[in-house]
């Protein structure tokens, strides 16, 4: 039992496990905003655009009752509208990402050195008497 505490302990205590966690955390919070920004604000500016509409209320069929079997493809709509927009916010945020990191390899790279001009003077007259010797 001790063996499998210490195993346990030293699971949680890897760091991939904590960002796992810290990432699940903040993606369910994330998920919590963008559901609300798309049910408040974009799927009402939609409806208002297309003559006051309600995705939420668009049924199949039509009449059916609050107790009466319906398929709710409004909600549907509404959902995949959501994966689009958290789709789109993931996309930009990795490609921040990816640019950031970019940029830090750029500053890690050591400068191209230019060799002094000493050093290349050096150079040029070891060539030139390479040149005169072959002649």
């Amino acid at each position: 039992m001790k063996k499998f505490i210490s195993e346990f302990k030293e699971f949680i205590s890897r760091g991939n496990v904590i960002d796992l966690a810290v990432g699940i955390i903040i993606g369910s919070a994330f998920t919590a905003i963008v559901t609300s920004l798309v049910n408040q604000v974009i799927m009402p500016a939609i409806g208002f655009m297309i003559g006051g509409i309600n995705f939420s209320d668009f049924k199949f069929p039509q009449n059916a009752g609050e107790g009466e079997a319906a398929i709710y493809y409004g909600a549907f709509i509404q959902q995949v509208i959501n994966f689009i927009i958290i789709a789109f916010v993931v996309f930009c945020m990795v490609k921040v990402i990816n640019v950031l990191r970019r940029k830090k390899k750029e500053e890690e790279k050591p400068a191209a050195s230019t060799p002094a001009p000493e050093i290349q003077l050096l150079t040029e007259i070891r060539d030139l008497l390479k040149e005169n010797k072959n002649k």
